[in-house]
């Protein structure tokens, strides 16, 4: 069994894709850009930088900061109240760590969002670590964010593994060292995530259970560059 357990917070343990994805849609056509809403979930979960230079590859850095910050203020005033957990987070971790495993977050969000996405999972009680966008210039796939979880877990990346709803969630669990699962919580196929290098993927977290208690997880599979093929 693996001794650390790094989750994604968005998509994973909460359902916020679709208002995620929106807010941002709604934020583009604020700055006239009109941009389909299957075009944007191909980048769910990516850095957010990154997705607006692939959706706006013209685009300047202050532009996109703006785009960014307008996306925040939409999501907070208009979807953050809309987000409700995913079934059986407590119930996860709490078996998790009743089997000595340790727990931490992963997470591109942070301020208001992070609060209450704390607040809905009612389970911080059992979280020993946390790693969110206040402690990293870049989100996903850079495996910064999966570092300072498993720094502030005390644990080796092969000691652990990397939970997700996105490829740019494996790919930076695998770069940081860590295993990679996955969940079909966040619009990606099971074929998208197994490609990206998860072990395994599963419906949503109580599927995943089981695999995540097993002594011997399975090989890896090989690891893709989702960014590159998506562009």
């Amino acid at each position: 069994m693996f001794s650390g357990f790094i989750f994604d917070v968005e998509g994973t343990l909460v359902d916020s894709v679709p208002q995620n994805l929106r807010s941002l849609q709604d934020a583009l056509e604020r700055f006239g850009c009109r941009v389909p809403y299957q075009t944007l979930q191909l980048y769910s979960g990516l850095d957010g930088d990154q997705t607006l230079q692939l959706i706006l590859p013209e685009s300047s850095e202050s532009v996109r900061k703006e785009i960014l910050e307008e996306q925040g203020t939409i999501y907070e005033r208009e979807y953050l109240a809309s987000v409700k957990p995913v079934d059986g987070v407590r119930d996860v971790f709490r078996a998790l760590t009743e089997h000595g495993g340790k727990i931490a977050l992963a997470t591109d969000c942070k301020g208001i969002a992070f609060k209450r996405y704390i607040s809905l999972m009612n389970a911080d009680d059992f979280i020993t670590a946390t790693a969110c966008g206040d402690d990293v210039e870049h989100g996903k796939p850079d495996p910064r964010l999966v570092g300072i979880a498993l720094r502030k877990l005390a644990l080796a990346g092969a000691q652990s593994v990397m939970v997700g709803d996105t490829p740019y969630d494996a790919e930076a669990g695998l770069e940081a060292g860590a295993k990679a699962a996955g969940v079909l919580t966040g619009g990606f196929s099971a074929e998208t995530l197994s490609q990206a290098g998860c072990f395994v993927v599963a419906e949503d977290l109580r599927g995943l259970l089981p695999y995540l208690l097993r002594d011997e997880p399975e090989p890896e599979r090989m690891q893709l560059d989702w960014l590159r093929k998506s562009a």
